[in-house]
């Protein structure tokens, strides 16, 4: 491998890590909002819970974040699919 090779792999890397860093920020933007059993969860698609209201038994709330949880990964999967199928990459 030559001098630029080096250089194409180098760029390619730097154009995934952008593309992965672009996917994150949306994925940011994105809320989820989950109610179940009376409780409502507020969650971005990066997994950071914002709000949670409603009833006060710690075991439906433990059921809907793990819903909110669950939603924000089917998100992210979708945000990402697109990220690598612009990749090339064998077996994606």
């Amino acid at each position: 491998m030559g001098f630029m090779d080096n250089l194409k792999q180098l760029g390619d890397l730097k154009k995934m890590r952008d593309q992965a860093m672009e996917v994150q920020k949306r994925l940011s933007g994105i809320r989820i909002t989950i109610e179940h059993k009376g409780v409502t969860v507020v969650m971005t698609a990066d997994q950071k819970v914002q709000s949670i209201s409603g009833e006060a038994d710690f075991g439906k709330i433990t059921e809907a974040i793990n819903e909110a949880l669950k939603q924000s990964q089917k998100v992210a999967a979708d945000e990402m699919k697109g990220l690598m199928g612009g990749m090339g990459i064998p077996g994606m």
